[in-house]
């Protein structure tokens, strides 16, 4: 059977509209005759098994033989040939797995197979229960005896041959999951690799809790957050930027090994690598410092990768593929560079933690890099990008970044100016960062007036003074080195995908 027929166009709003009329009407005729089943959304049928199963086990069939076996199967119909005595239909899986279906006058009776051609529509939930056989053509099919509708659906299926345009994947990405196996693959491999995160994790001993998403002061990441109102306390809220504040008073009440994956909220723009709402991982590791939170970060990545390519033909490497194609190398160890290092050489002059705002801004604006509210920090980093970070090609933490940008973080315990911070490039996008954190509260009320006095200015990244977070401090912080890694961008470095690809329900305009 072939299930390969020409593109049709795609039909207007006033033949959709005439196909959902036509299918009411068949809503009602189901839902009218007791003997069709159950009606047009029965409550359960009877599955015995599922298309997979069925294909492992009798994908060995020869042409033209019977198993002998009967089964209850059910999917999604998303091909249909009714031709006079015998009709012909392919039902899918939530999977993806398909399978033929085959209605014969002879098995089924003349008025179920008629009631079969007036009453199933492409996109109707099917069940079927039949022995498995192999049809004359040599494909694995179900000789139907008997078939019920599991749900009834009452909008066409767009055509299963024809590419679905980007937005209607993202705007309607049920339909992107029934036709494209790229869109269900997507989903198993972010499954996958929060599994392996957890597991890996679970392995180095450390605890999975969870912090408040909603605020009374945002903090953690210097970002502008979103705000909302409690109509309970009448008071305002922010939406999380980070859980960085709440997993370090985990760290001060004792629990010394702690991780959180959950959604953090950002009111900021949305580009292929931004996205308003994500999911974002952080951990906390008590006695260790940005060192050891990087070998943490470089081993939970490569095992994601090992995870994601389980049953494939690069199982137990961590080279992945990319959704064009390209492989990608995730193993070995990553290289460690320094910003400031690499700047200077990158712009062919001296740059250190003392240098001039005016020097930079005269490197800056030589460049055409326009710095919002300029300071060392910022123009440094601005500067950084600018120069060095698009000839990044493997895996990369760029090392010790300015003091004013990294307002949690330990002051470095060699270099003047620069704090113990690192970032990870990968593809050419951040994906993760990671820190020796402060923990002297002294130091810490100090960064935060700084940064209250940055917003004063305007800067509306940048955050207040959280008296909650420092009383914690106050009762010792042990030393600990910490990480933040966005999970979309994980994915992204991991299938080569843009950040709505990654996001099973990314939010739209």
């Amino acid at each position: 059977m072939s299930e390969q027929p020409a593109a049709a166009p795609v039909a207007t709003e006033e033949e959709i509209f005439e196909q959902k009329r036509v299918r009411l009407d068949k809503r009602d005729k189901l839902n009218e005759g007791a003997e069709l089943g159950g009606g047009a959304y029965p409550v359960a049928v009877p599955v015995t098994t599922t298309i997979a199963e069925v294909r492992a086990k009798w994908g060995h069939l020869e042409t033209g033989a019977e198993s002998g076996e009967t089964v209850g199967v059910a999917g999604r119909v998303v091909f249909q040939r009714n031709t006079g005595k015998l009709c012909f239909g392919s039902i899918q899986a939530g999977d993806g797995e398909r399978i033929q279906v085959m209605l014969s006058l002879a098995e089924v009776g003349e008025e179920s197979l008629a009631a079969y051609k007036e009453l199933v529509d492409l996109g109707d939930h099917l069940f079927v229960r039949g022995q498995v056989i192999s049809s004359r053509r040599g494909e694995l099919s179900i000789m139907v005896e008997e078939w019920r509708i599991a749900a009834k659906a009452l909008a066409p299926l767009p055509n299963m041959y024809a590419e679905l345009n980007e937005e209607t994947r993202v705007r309607q990405r049920y339909l992107d999951l029934i036709q494209r196996p790229q869109a269900r693959t997507n989903v198993i491999t972010r499954a996958r690799t929060m599994a392996s995160l957890r597991s890996t994790f679970a392995d180095r001993g450390f605890i999975e809790v969870e912090t408040p998403m909603l605020q009374t002061m945002h903090g953690g990441a210097s970002a502008r957050p979103f705000v909302t109102h409690s109509n309970a306390f009448d008071t305002d809220l922010y939406l999380r930027i980070a859980p960085e504040l709440y997993l370090k008073r985990a760290v001060v009440g004792g629990l010394e090994r702690v991780f959180e994956i959950n959604r953090n909220f950002r009111n900021e723009g949305a580009d292929s690598t931004h996205s308003p709402e994500f999911a974002m991982l952080e951990a906390y590791q008590a006695y260790t410092d940005y060192n050891g939170i990087a070998d943490l970060t470089q081993e939970l990545v490569q095992n994601a990768a090992l995870a994601v390519n389980k049953g494939t033909e690069r199982a137990g490497t961590h080279v992945v593929q990319w959704a064009d194609g390209a492989l990608f190398d995730l193993g070995g160890d990553w290289d460690r560079i320094s910003m400031y290092g690499t700047l200077s050489e990158a712009a062919g002059r001296e740059i250190t933690p003392a240098t001039p705002v005016s020097e930079l801004l005269e490197i800056a604006e030589a460049e055409g890099v326009q710095v919002k509210l300029p300071n060392h920090g910022k123009l440094v980093e601005e500067l950084w990008e600018h120069f060095v970070k698009d000839g990044l090609t493997r895996p990369t933490f760029v090392m010790d970044f300015p003091v004013e940008t990294s307002p949690l973080t330990r002051h470095h315990r060699s270099i003047d100016g620069v704090v113990e911070k690192w970032d990870l490039y990968v593809r050419g996008f951040e994906l993760a960062t990671g820190y020796s954190e402060l923990v002297d509260p002294v130091v810490q009320r100090e960064r935060f007036v700084q940064q209250a006095a940055e917003a004063a200015r305007g800067d509306d990244e940048a955050m207040g003074v959280d008296e909650e977070f420092l009383r914690a401090l106050e009762h010792g912080m042990p030393p600990a080195g910490g990480m933040g890694m966005g999970m979309d961008r994980l994915l992204m470095a991991l299938t080569g995908l843009g950040i709505r690809e990654t996001i099973l329900f990314p939010l739209v305009k």
